[in-house]
């Protein structure tokens, strides 16, 4: 069962063509790569933290971009001028290339590299005018809706 009728969403809901486009993706995707391991951990309600085992990679061969929707992370090994002679080599050092796809208002906070974990703190930030809001009957003026927690 590899096909998904979206035709009962498409009924109720306005806007959610991507939604199709990103199942499409993901199913394109079944054979993603695994180099190299990555946890994604939600750290609080809005609070995402990335960490990715990037051991043998320097700060100078890891490449981070985040454009709209995507985040992109690349690792291009500088090539050893000395020719080694390995015995056995359980140690990958391949060039790596993942892409995130991040919600609306996602938003990169910061990256480190400590002890071979690249970590990429993301949190998403709602504008104030994307909040919900009331709507008066033949109002002039919007007025927002009071959460519960205040």
């Amino acid at each position: 069962m590899r096909n998904f009728d979206f035709a009962p969403l498409y009924r109720s809901a306005i806007g959610f063509d991507r939604l199709a486009q990103l199942f499409d993706d993901a199913q394109r995707n079944d054979a993603a790569p695994s180099y190299p391991p990555y946890n994604i951990e939600l750290i609080a309600e809005d609070k995402y933290s990335i960490t990715m085992a990037v051991a043998g990679f320097d700060r100078s061969e890891i490449e981070i971009e985040s454009e709209r929707d995507t985040l992109k992370i690349v690792g291009r090994r500088q090539k050893d001028e000395i020719q080694k002679n390995y015995l056995h080599r359980g140690i990958a050092s391949r060039d790596f290339e993942h892409r995130f796809r991040l919600a609306d208002h996602v938003k990169v906070v910061t990256a480190s590299l400590n002890n071979g974990l690249l970590t990429i703190e993301l949190v998403r930030e709602v504008p104030e005018a994307y909040k919900p809001r009331r709507i008066q009957i033949d109002g002039d003026n919007l007025q927002l809706v009071q959460s519960q927690a205040a």
